[in-house]
Order: C-alpha cells, then structure tokens, then sequence
C-alpha cells in the first residue's frame, strides 16, 4: 500500500476552511463514551478540521474539513435528544471534540449553548491552538474544558505537532482566570514527551493555575495503526511501544511533588 503524510502546508490549510452557512458545521462522527471524554457516559461529537499534525493522534480522519459531511445543529441535537435520558441518568453529558472544535466556533458555540439549555453537562476538547477564537460566551456554556497540553516545551512541542505552544498556554490561564472547570490531558510518548524536565515544566505550570482538577496522563497506544492504513497515511509511531509501569509510576510522581493530582 502506498501511504503518504499530510504536509504541514496543508494543515496550515485548515485554518481557513470554506466559511459554512450559520447552524451548520462539518463532523467526521458521534459516539458513546464512557469515562474518557468527561464524567458519566457522554454523547460525543468529532469535528472535522485541526491546524496542527501530532505525531500520536488518533483520529486522522478529522484531519481536513474536506472529509467530513455537513450537518445542521438541529441534526445533532435530535441525537442529543435521542440519548437525553439515558445521558442524564448515567451522570454524564456532551462532549465537542475533533479534530479541533475551536476551527468552527459558531457551529461548537451554538452546540453547547443548546446542550446547556437542555440541562445537560457539556464538555469542550481541545488543543487550546485556536483558544483565542473561543468567545467568552461559548466558555461560559462550557461546563468542562479537557485541554491537551501535548508538552511545556516550546520547541518538543513543535517538533510533535507542527504548531506553536503559546497560544495554548495562554488559552489555559483564560481558563484559569475565568475559573472553568479543566482536565489536562497529557500524552505520554516514551523518547517524545517523557523526558523528566518536560514533564517537570508541565507540571509547574499546571500548579499555577487555580481551575485544573487533575491531569489525565494518557499512555501512548497505536491503536489507530489500521486508520492510518485504510487512509493511505504513514503513522509516524508505528514502531513506538506504549510507555511501561515504572515510566508512569515516575511521571505520576513527577506531578504529585508539584501537588497536582493525576490519574
């Protein structure tokens, strides 16, 4: 099989997708999630469309606003209301995740505001790479914001995801100023994002800030090897083996001496 990687070029790209009418947006999918996306059991929606290219990620097919198809909010809800129930009883919510929500704004925006209006928890995923187009009014519909702060280094950062870390760090202390709810997500990548003054920097980082419940550190998997080879993509950890006990036993230890919980 031939298999080619996505050029930070076209990346970049997605950072101007074709305007979309109002109330309508560009998904890959949703799903039921139990425990991942945000307490309880959540409905989740992937957008499609993400400026930056981890080396990790998961879900190559919400890469490009291209592959996706174009749904209207009044379509999603009527799946949010299919689920209302169940979701409210199992204590959980909705959740917006991607790709990266924040490349369409209005369309998240007016996602959460519903769900908000409904009753229901909601939950914004996100690089923070595109915080600064979150209005203060689609932060004050988000309950919970899971911010994936890939590394504190500028430059590991960049090498791992092709973008800049800035503005993510200045997106989590909005956050924090405006005192939302926040789960750091942390991947840990043994060669990649393990190195103990890296996570010593996050760490540091997170003690500042007076919103974050806990960091989610996430242990590096390859299972999204077969995404990669039914899109025809290279995955560029294909040969990565997932992080062993002790490594997590030491970076779990790392936060805990910075007073930050972690699970």
């Amino acid at each position: 099989m031939n298999t080619r990687k996505i050029t930070l070029a076209e990346a970049a790209g997605e950072l101007r997708p074709p305007p979309t009418p109002a109330g309508t947006g560009v998904i890959s999918t949703w799903d039921l999630s139990v425990g991942v996306d945000g307490p309880g059991t959540r409905l989740v929606v992937f957008t499609c469309g993400c400026p930056l290219r981890c080396l990790y990620c998961q879900n190559p097919e919400t890469w490009r606003v291209r592959d996706g198809r174009r749904v209207t909010v009044d379509q999603v809800m009527a799946e949010v209301h299919k689920y209302r129930r169940f979701i409210e009883v199992a204590g959980g919510g909705v959740t917006i995740s991607g790709g990266e929500p924040l490349l369409q704004p209005r369309f998240t925006g007016e996602l959460l505001r519903r769900c908000r209006d409904l009753g229901l928890h909601t939950a914004l995923d996100t690089s923070g790479s595109l915080g600064d187009r979150a209005s203060d009014a689609l932060l004050a519909d988000t309950d919970l914001v899971l911010l994936d702060i890939k590394s504190a280094d500028p430059e590991a950062y960049r090498d791992l995801t092709g973008g800049d870390l800035g503005p993510t760090l200045r997106f989590a202390r909005r956050l924090s100023d405006l005192g939302t709810t926040t789960w750091i997500r942390f991947v840990l990548v043994p060669g990649l994002t393990d190195a103990p003054e890296q996570v010593d920097a996050l760490a540091r980082f997170v003690s500042e800030l007076g919103n974050v419940e806990h960091v989610d550190v996430l242990p590096f998997h390859r299972m999204a090897t077969e995404k990669y080879q039914r899109l025809a993509l290279t995955f560029p950890l294909a040969d990565v083996k997932p992080p062993t006990p002790e490594l997590l036993a030491r970076v779990h230890a790392q936060f805990a001496a910075h007073e930050v919980p972690s699970i």
